[in-house]
């Protein structure tokens, strides 16, 4: 075999690695899009939650229940990406660097950018939610210094905080109760921040929503970097790798949870049949991630990245993974057409609107009560969205393929 045959052939197996990360990538943010088109437009999410199987259908607990994998796959990939920049040639010293500037300008665009794109207001009283993409800029903050340590110790250090930060949830602080009510103190709000999701406040009427509590998910990333060194493998022994990885923890969920032991504050109970009693055994905490969570989300999503290597390219797989090469692009993009649909398709059908311009402490009082649409509707304007979102995304997958700017890699 010629060098010229072996280059191409390394270079071809190197391009289906890197597309099935994008292609999953791909997959799990379109499907983080149906929850948000889920939350503009469904008549009863000012009702209930869709995972209280009291009040929920099967369907709509599902429409849920599938978005649970989008945050810890966006988290654990952002991780492994980190680790390839390493291994394309980047030192520590140049990945730090950029892991921390690009972090900070992450947790800028949770507090402004995505305040506006989400509420459609700019009241900054509520600074907004402490979501996906500030957790992932705080965990690269953290990764810039965690890659100076051998990888082997990164993989414990994050495996670590994954598996045993359910041990925390006996620590509870008292959390707001409403107006004319305490306010979290100083150190209560920070560990509001770390572990347990609140309000928390910053003086004169000042306040956030803190959900993506920290400490699970910079180990989440933690362990995504150690997962890249996989990727150093031969193709096909990698591939038997991913499959057994995922699997055995996939497996490891589902005797845990079985066992109601550990890793989970939620237990499973026996339901009014056995599909709900199904729900009720999948039905586990993502705020903050509990460890049966994070097993039953990455477990399938690694065998997921096996199966991707060696799957065929159709037209649904290659739009996935444009959507996957551009992930912030989409993400900003996404929340703006879900949110625009919504007012749009509202005032069309003559309903309130006044609704969708409100934040999250003001919108259960400010709900009309006659606003919103059934779930079928919900993803006829899901698929309608990502329709609209494809060619734009196309177009910056271009131009991000065509030239070399710094601040294309900060989009």
């Amino acid at each position: 075999m010629t060098t010229t045959t072996t280059d191409r052939l390394s270079s071809s197996t190197t391009r289906r690695r890197l597309d099935s990360i994008d292609l999953l990538r791909g997959l799990v943010m379109v499907i983080m899009m149906l929850d948000h088109t889920r939350e503009f437009f469904h008549s009863e999410v000012p009702n209930f939650d869709p995972l209280n199987l009291t009040k929920t259908s099967a369907m709509l607990f599902f429409t849920r229940w599938i978005t649970h994998f989008c945050a810890p796959v966006f988290v654990f990939l952002a991780g492994t990406g980190a680790y390839l920049q390493f291994s394309r040639g980047k030192s520590k010293t140049e990945l730090s660097k950029f892991l921390v500037t690009r972090g900070l300008w992450l947790v800028f665009l949770e507090l402004t950018v995505l305040h506006v794109l989400i509420w459609f207001n700019l009241d900054w009283h509520f600074v907004g939610l402490l979501q996906v993409i500030w957790a992932i800029g705080i965990s690269m903050i953290c990764l810039a210094a965690l890659i100076h340590l051998p990888v082997r110790v990164i993989a414990a250090f994050g495996i670590a905080m994954i598996a045993l930060h359910n041990l925390l949830d006996k620590i509870q602080v008292t959390q707001w109760q409403g107006p004319g009510t305490p306010t979290p103190n100083f150190w209560e709000g920070i560990w509001m921040v770390l572990h347990q999701p609140g309000i928390i406040f910053f003086g004169d009427g000042v306040y956030a929503l803190a959900l993506y509590t920290l400490i699970p998910w910079i180990g989440v990333m933690a362990a995504g970097y150690s997962f890249g060194a996989l990727y150093k493998i031969e193709a096909e022994r990698r591939r038997k790798i991913l499959l057994m990885l995922g699997g055995a923890l996939t497996l490891l969920f589902i005797i845990i949870r079985a066992t109601r032991l550990y890793g989970d504050p939620q237990e499973w109970s026996s339901q009014k049949n056995l599909l709900f009693t199904v729900l009720s055994f999948l039905n586990v905490t993502k705020y903050p991630p509990s460890l049966l969570f994070l097993l039953m989300t990455l477990g399938p999503a690694i065998a997921a990245l096996a199966v991707f290597e060696k799957m065929g390219r159709g037209p649904i797989s290659r739009a996935l993974i444009t959507f996957g090469r551009v992930p912030l692009f989409f993400y900003l993009l996404q929340w703006t057409a879900a949110h625009t649909l919504a007012v749009i398709a509202g005032l069309l059908a003559g309903q309130p609107v006044a609704y969708q311009f409100v934040d999250i402490l003001n919108k259960p009082r400010s709900n009309p009560g006659n606003f919103g649409f059934s779930l079928p509707v919900v993803y006829i304007f899901w698929i309608a969205g990502v329709a609209l979102l494809y060619p734009l995304c196309r177009w910056f997958a271009g131009v991000k393929q065509r030239r070399r700017d710094w601040w294309l890699s900060y989009l």
